[in-house]
C-alpha cells in the first residue's frame, strides 16, 4: 500500500526548506530590532482557549477547528491560531508581574491547523508568524505594530503592498453599533445565508465578514461603525491615522472590515498584496488588531494587547513569484575528492577538520572515479576541491584547486588542518 500525506498538508523537502529558513531568520532579525522575544506554545490546547476567544459563532469555531477528545476524554483542540495560545501562557505564567517591562513583547512561529478547502497558499496545516505586545493601551503602539509589519515585508522585498485599517471602537461602540446593525439587517432576514440568519442575533458583526455575494450586497450599505465611536475612540483612532501620517505609511479606511475573529477592538489592519502570485488581486498577507479584553477572558487581570499574523506559506507565493526575492546560499565551500581506499581515513579526517573550522565541507562515499567527483563539486556548487590520491598521502599534501578560476596549487595537510581559510587568502 502506498501512504500519501493527509489531505490539505505539504512536505517541505530539501531546496524548499531553505526558503522558509530565510523568511524566520528575516523575521527573527527585525524582531529583535523591536525587542521582541520568541515564545513557543504547545501546538493543540484546550477547546475552551479557542472557543472562548475566537467567538462561538466565528468560522473558525463552528467549521474549522480540528478538536476531539483525548483518552482521558479532554476536549482538545489543535491550535487554529497563535493569538490566544500566547495569551493563555502569558496568564499561566504570569508574565504580567510587576517585575516585568511593559509592553511584553514576544513572537511566535509555527504551525497552525484548520479544517477548510485546501488551496494554493491555504492548506489544513499551514504557518504563521506572529507577534503579540500587552500592557499598552497606546495607540503609538499599534502602529508600530503596524509599521514593522510593513517593514519585513517590505524586507523580503514586497514594494506594492496596501494598508487597509479600521477601529471595531470600545466596548460601549460595539453596544451601540450592535444594534444598529440588527436594526439594518433584520428586515433582510429572510435574504440572509443561513451561517448569517444564525449570527444575526448572535454576533451581526460576522456578517459583515460573511463570504455570500447575496450577504455582501445587503451589508454594502449597512450602517458604518465610524458613525458610532465614542469620544475616547474616536481620540484613539485618529491618533493611529495621524501618526502613520507622520510616518509616511500610506493607508485606506474600509470601515466594514471587521476580521475573523471575536476579540478583536479598537484598531484593526490588514496589509495586502497584489502580486502575480495572485493574479494582480489585492489579497491580504498579514493582519492583525488590538485585543484590549482578551487577557481577561482566559483569567487574568484587565490588559491591553495588540499583534498581527502572517501566512508563511501565502508569504512564500509571493517570493516565488518573485524570483529575485530569494537571497538564499547553500553553495559549498570544499568538496574532497579522494582517490584510492587508501584515501578514505583522510578524507573523512579532512571533512571534519574543514567543518569544525566553519566551513560547509562534503566528500564522496560511494567510491566514485575522480572524473564524477569533480562533476559532482561543480553539481554542488563547491567553492574548492581538496584532491588527495596515495600520491599525495605519503607526501602529507593535497592539491588544492579554486573552481571559479582553475588555479591549482600543492598545499601540506598540516597547513589545511591548522587554519584552511587563511590558506586560501
Amino acid at each position: 500500500m502506498k501512504y500519501q500525506r493527509p489531505k490539505g498538508t505539504a512536505d517541505i523537502l530539501p531546496g524548499e526548506s531553505e526558503k522558509w529558513q530565510f523568511v524566520e531568520q528575516k523575521a527573527r532579525e527585525l524582531f529583535k530590532k523591536f525587542r521582541y522575544q520568541e515564545m513557543r506554545t504547545p501546538i493543540f490546547e484546550n477547546f475552551e482557549v479557542f472557543s472562548r476567544t475566537s467567538g462561538e459563532t466565528s468560522d473558525i469555531v463552528t467549521k474549522e477547528m480540528y478538536d476531539f477528545f483525548d483518552k482521558g476524554e479532554r476536549h482538545i483542540t489543535l491550535r487554529p491560531e497563535g493569538t490566544a495560545g500566547v495569551v493563555r501562557s502569558y496568564v499561566e505564567n504570569k508574565l504580567y508581574g510587576p517585575e516585568i517591562a511593559r509592553p511584553f513583547k514576544t513572537y511566535y512561529i509555527g504551525p497552525m491547523f484548520r479544517y477548510e478547502r485546501p488551496q494554493s497558499g491555504r492548506l489544513r496545516e499551514f504557518h504563521q508568524i506572529g507577534v503579540e505586545a500587552f500592557g499598552v493601551d497606546n495607540p503609538t503602539l499599534d502602529v508600530e505594530v503596524i509599521a514593522m509589519a510593513i517593514e519585513l515585508l517590505k524586507g523580503f522585498g514586497l514594494n506594492s503592498l496596501k494598508l487597509a485599517l479600521n477601529t471595531l471602537g470600545d466596548q460601549e461602540t460595539r453596544a451601540a453599533y450592535r444594534q444598529a446593525l440588527v436594526d439594518y439587517l433584520e428586515p433582510f432576514e429572510g435574504e440572509l445565508s443561513d451561517d448569517s440568519k444564525e449570527r444575526l442575533h448572535k454576533n451581526p458583526l460576522r456578517v459583515l465578514d460573511s463570504k455570500d455575494e447575496g450577504d455582501q450586497k445587503i451589508v454594502a450599505n449597512a450602517p458604518s461603525i465610524l458613525d458610532y465611536l465614542t469620544d475616547e475612540a474616536k481620540v484613539h483612532f485618529d491618533t493611529v491615522k495621524s501618526l502613520l501620517d507622520a510616518l509616511g505609511i500610506e493607508y485606506t479606511v474600509d470601515s466594514n472590515m471587521v476580521r475573523g475573529l471575536d476579540y478583536y477592538n479598537h484598531t484593526i489592519f490588514e496589509i495586502m498584496s497584489d502580486s502575480k502570485a495572485f493574479n494582480g488581486k489585492w489579497t491580504t498577507v498579514c493582519a492583525g488588531g488590538r485585543y484590549n479584553g482578551l487577557v481577561e477572558q482566559l483569567g487574568g487581570p484587565e490588559t491591553p494587547g495588540i499583534g498581527f499574523g502572517l501566512g508563511v506559506e501565502r508569504l512564500l507565493l509571493i517570493l516565488d513569484a518573485e524570483k529575485e526575492a530569494w537571497k538564499l546560499n547553500n553553495d559549498l565551500d570544499v568538496y574532497v575528492v579522494g582517490i584510492g581506499e587508501a584515501t578514505n581515513t583522510e578524507s573523512l579526517k579532512l571533512v571534519m577538520s574543514l567543518r569544525q573550522q566553519g566551513l560547509s565541507a562534503e566528500r564522496d562515499y560511494l567510491s566514485k572515479k575522480p572524473k564524477s567527483q569533480f562533476k559532482q563539486a561543480s553539481k554542488l556548487h563547491a567553492a574548492y576541491t581538496l584532491t588527495i590520491g596515495e600520491t599525495e598521502l605519503v607526501n602529507k599534501k593535497a592539491n588544492l584547486k579554486n573552481m571559479a578560476t582553475g588555479e591549482e596549487v600543492s598545499v601540506a595537510l598540516a597547513d589545511i588542518y591548522h587554519d584552511f581559510k587563511q590558506l586560501i587568502k
